[in-house]
């Protein structure tokens, strides 16, 4: 792969990004264009010079109006780039309750946003490159205005994703419903406003590159504050009309903008009089292609980062715009003026990032969080710092800065394409990720400087395949295990990561290397456990069902989500978190039986181990998400729970918000809520209008019982402040910890929260072992559907 990039490249196209020279920006930034000043024709860059005028002619006015095109041009690019990226966490977080809370919800709201922009600098390079700049200037306000006929921003009613099929189409026709006009003004605007301010006759005006530093604090600023300062403190409905009156200010700039480029002025100075325009040749197609592999790389490691902590903490702005912001703090870094981080550090830190973090997946570890979450975060900054920094190595001049940034915004809109639409479509797993993390490797620039290059290129593969070898034979034979548990394991895998930091020289060996690290790690679990019984990938997740000697195991990303004893007289017994000893078994034992049958709802479906507990003259009715669980706890060679313990129950599927909203009210004595996306449950479930959808679908002295086990976050907190809101009991019961030999049969400890109306209906329940009051109240903010805080609840240890 490191083929693509040029051996040589030539003085004018390589400029060092520590030289003093102009910054650039971005493409799926806000005030970055292709159609930056340096792209404009040379009648855009001279001021007309007229005659010397007399002393008594001289007017104050027309200097002071000069004099004040930077600030308002600057204050302008800042709000445009602000309301670019305060929309994005924005509406997605509105879009989320639709869609059960799932993390790819984000990635495919970034790949409207990468697409939206990329339209947005065409739209931008076709109105300047042949409209005259009156026109320009009509048009575009003209457009921003007919935009704002959109807002305020939300999102469409009456619509319904799909209950069948892939929801990706759906989601992004509202969002173009939605936001689009709005949004693609507000991406062609950036550019644009750097067109017009050429024409001020600002002595700056020949290269307004100072322009990018406000549109980078304006994105910047506005990703940090939306989880901070905008999402605790203002509800979704406020944060729509504050984003409109900031539009509406926006509108005001950009006429002034328009009016002092038009109404230009003449300065007899030598910074605003550009030199002749010198011929340049058009950029290759190989040159071409690396710009977009370069952007392209970054791109994917940024959705790949974001699902990471999405689908293991919770799909929320919180944790969207952490890999985001340091993605666009890249483009900051190496297009400024003066380089912060020198580019050799780097690709120095790089290789000392990913090999460890390639030892970590080798073993297939999911903890701690903390470590893993900061390995990743690092790979992507250091990768992106790297990609970044060797596209600014090799920015064309001004007149070909076109086609470098519709190029580079093309490699951002394909990462997007890749990762949302290519790869759940032909990988079963969430193969994305680790193979643009080796692509990523691929495109370093080669350091070595072989004696003997045929040799050196024969190495390249010999060595990482020995790496391969070294890692597969010691699992396959019982000699390691792939863990860190033990000296010998860790000493064994650490030496390997090590072998593959050695390669950092090589692109090619480093990028093999590491795809020996972490294909070793599966190639080697495949051999000692076997292929899986079942693996598919849905928008929702990823699921897979393995054998381990006489249980079937149900995961969904990395947490266990079922497991069943597929043996003659236990099979009806439900496992993991729902065993008869532990807090869901409890509530089972005291609910007061009915002659005519208890009637259950259930949400979130999952190997459909809660049926064991229905009675012959139950009603049983699980509300899921995702087509494709059902598909699991229904085939009969994977679980059994379903045909042998409920086989009337009802499977209703579609998000159970919407869903529970169909059924009578007092349909039911009890419903479970145990849904799950990975470990994180989604955020719509456990909020004030939730809960009273819960019990409006609750008879007299019914129950709801929340299962509020999860690593990352604690809930009982959230449950304690809507149980006080809604003027309702509740209990909490967790397990005590289980011994080795429990768990190796499949039982799992867990904390359930159970509220009803009158506490008398408790009494039962509150004297089981484990069991207890719900706090009167907690010290975090009572979530609702327009404003929930989930920094509040986040275990920090």
């Amino acid at each position: 792969m490191d083929g693509l990039l040029p051996r040589t490249v030539p003085p004018a196209a390589r400029r060092l990004p520590t030289d003093r020279s102009p910054s650039t920006e971005h493409p799926m930034r806000p005030g970055t264009s292709g159609q930056a000043v340096g792209d404009a024709s040379p009648a855009d860059h001279t001021s007309v010079v007229a005659p010397l005028p007399r002393a008594a002619d001289v007017a104050p006015r027309p200097a002071l109006r000069v004099r004040a095109a930077a600030a308002v041009f600057s204050v302008a690019l800042f709000l445009n780039a602000a309301l670019l990226f305060a929309v994005q966490p924005m509406f997605t977080k509105a879009v989320l309750p639709l869609l059960g809370g799932t993390p790819s919800v984000w990635t495919t709201a970034l790949l409207f946003f990468q697409v939206a922009l990329l339209l947005g600098y065409l739209y931008a390079h076709h109105a300047a490159g042949r409209l005259p700049p009156r026109a320009q200037a009509a048009v575009h306000v003209g457009f921003v205005v007919l935009a704002a006929l959109a807002l305020p921003i939300a999102r469409p009613t009456g619509w319904s994703p799909p209950e069948t099929g892939s929801p990706v189409p759906w989601l992004l026709a509202v969002l173009t419903v939605s936001l689009g006009a709005p949004f693609l003004a507000l991406a062609a605007g950036a550019p644009l406003l750097q067109r017009w301010f050429a024409r001020t006759g600002h002595r700056s005006a020949g290269s307004p590159y100072f322009l990018y530093a406000a549109s980078n604090a304006g994105s910047l600023a506005a990703l940090l504050a939306y989880p901070t300062l905008i999402e605790p403190r203002l509800t979704l409905g406020e944060q729509s009309r504050a984003w409109a009156l900031v539009y509406g200010a926006l509108v005001l700039l950009l006429a002034a903008c328009a009016a002092l480029a038009a109404g230009r002025v003449a300065v007899a100075s030598s910074a605003a009089v550009a030199p002749p325009a010198v011929p340049t040749r058009a950029p290759s197609a190989r040159e071409r292609a690396t710009w977009t592999l370069l952007s392209f790389a970054p791109s994917s490691l940024l959705m790949g980062a974001t699902t990471y902590l999405s689908t293991d903490v919770a799909a929320v702005p919180l944790l969207w715009v952490v890999p985001l912001a340091l993605y666009l703090l890249s483009f900051v870094v190496v297009f400024a003026r003066r380089r912060v981080l020198p580019h050799g550090l780097m690709l120095r830190l790089q290789p000392l990032v990913i090999a460890p973090l390639a030892v970590l997946m080798l073993v297939g570890t999911t903890k701690p969080l903390s470590v893993l979450a900061t390995l990743h975060l690092l790979a992507l900054f250091t990768t992106a710092m790297v990609c970044h920094g060797e596209l600014a190595a090799r920015r064309p001049p001004p007149e070909r800065l076109t086609d470098f940034y519709l190029w580079l915004s093309v490699g951002g809109a394909l990462g997007g394409v890749f990762n949302v639409l290519v790869a759940p479509r032909i990988f079963s797993s969430v193969w994305e990720y680790p193979l643009v993390l080796v692509l990523a490797c691929a495109l370093r620039p080669d350091l070595s400087r072989p004696r003997r290059p045929a040799l050196a290129r024969v190495l390249d593969v010999a060595l990482p395949f020995a790496l391969l070898l070294a890692i597969v034979l010691p699992v396959h034979f019982d000699l390691l295990t792939l863990s860190l548990e033990g000296r010998a394991n860790a000493a064994a895998w650490g030496a390997a990561g090590v072998v593959a930091f050695l390669f950092r020289a090589r692109p090619a060996r480093l990028a093999l290397g590491v795809a020996a690290l972490i294909g070793g790690g599966v190639m080697a679990k495949r051999l000692a456990e076997g292929p899986p019984l079942f693996r598919a990938r849905s928008f929702f997740g990823v699921y897979t069902v393995r054998a381990d000697g006489r249980y079937h195991m149900l995961a969904n990303g990395t947490t266990l989500h079922g497991g069943q004893l597929l043996r003659e007289g236990y099979a009806r017994e439900p496992l993991t978190y729902y065993h008869r000893e532990g807090p869901v078994g409890s509530v089972f034992a005291t609910l007061p039986p009915r002659p005519e049958g208890r009637r259950v709802a259930v949400v979130g479906l999952g190997a459909g181990t809660l049926a064991c507990y229905a009675q012959p003259a139950d009603a049983w009715t699980f509300y899921e998400i995702d087509p494709l669980a059902e598909r699991i706890a229904r085939d009969t060679a994977l679980f059994t729970y379903l045909r042998d313990c409920a086989p009337r129950a009802r499977v209703v599927i579609g998000d159970a918000r919407r869903s529970l909203v169909g059924a009578p009210a007092g349909a039911y004595d009890l419903v479970l809520l145990d849904a799950f996306s990975s470990d994180a449950i989604p955020v719509h479930l456990l909020t004030r209008e939730a809960v009273a959808l819960y019990f409006q679908r609750l008879a007299a002295g019914g129950l709801l019982a929340v299962h509020v086990s999860n690593r990352h976050l604690d809930l009982v907190p959230v449950l304690a402040e809507l149980a006080r809101d809604a003027r309702v009991a509740g209990v909490v019961g967790q397990d005590a910890n289980f011994t080795e030999e429990q768990r190796s049969r499949l039982k799992s400890s867990s904390t359930w929260v159970v509220l009803t109306r009158r506490a008398a209906d408790l009494a039962a329940l509150a004297r089981q072992p484990g069991w207890r009051t719900l706090p009167p109240r907690a010290d975090v903010r009572l979530w609702t559907d327009d404003a929930s805080d989930l920094i509040s609840v986040f275990k920090w240890r």
